[in-house]
């Protein structure tokens, strides 16, 4: 998973109107029902059936920390469907989704203006074209690197360029990336 990837499923995260369940025995509990068996379950979480029905029944209470983890991204990756689809929905049609940024943005400019990238901090809120064309894109499974020319893409146009009132010519590359955050 590629960092555009990993901000949007935080901000994902971040639209709960609930918390997601807590004890251990309440997760596993939840997957049952969102996987209906047992069996299901230990395939998802790559361990055997007889650790899940342990984890259920609260016979084993602390797994190691990597299976704790898994347990912990599915349940979450499966919580609250329609609350993050609906937030979506209107971050791609209404609100537009905001970027904050740590990255080395470099140029290609006309001749007589410097190229040499830099370390740039940006938070810049981007239309809602732009968080659609990101949400189709993870939807049809692109790479970090395409997710990245479009978050480029809506950073040149918004911040650089400033809406086409400058910089015609620009041409923003997005690259070593330190950190990025979205909401929406």
């Amino acid at each position: 998973m590629g960092d555009i990837e990993e901000a949007l499923e935080r901000a994902d995260f971040e639209v709960f109107t609930r918390e997601p369940p807590k004890g251990l025995q309440a997760r596993v509990n939840f997957l049952i029902k969102q996987f209906k068996t047992t069996k299901a379950v230990a395939r998802e979480l790559g361990v055997t059936q007889r650790s899940v029905e342990r984890y259920r029944t609260g016979e084993r209470k602390k797994p190691p920390k990597p299976i704790e983890d898994r347990i912990d991204a599915a349940v979450r990756s499966r919580w609250q469907p329609q609350v993050r689809k609906r937030r979506r929905k209107q971050a791609a049609t209404a609100t537009g989704i905001t970027v904050e940024t740590r990255a080395r943005f470099g140029y290609t400019a006309p001749i007589g203006t410097t190229d040499d990238g830099r370390v740039r901090r940006l938070t810049v809120h981007l239309p809602p074209q732009y968080a659609q064309q990101l949400f189709d894109a993870q939807q049809q499974g692109a790479t970090d690197q395409q997710m990245r020319a479009i978050v480029a893409e809506g950073l040149q146009e918004i911040y650089f360029k400033d809406g086409g009132r400058r910089a015609d010519n620009l041409e923003v590359e997005f690259t070593d990336i330190d950190y990025i955050d979205v909401s929406f």
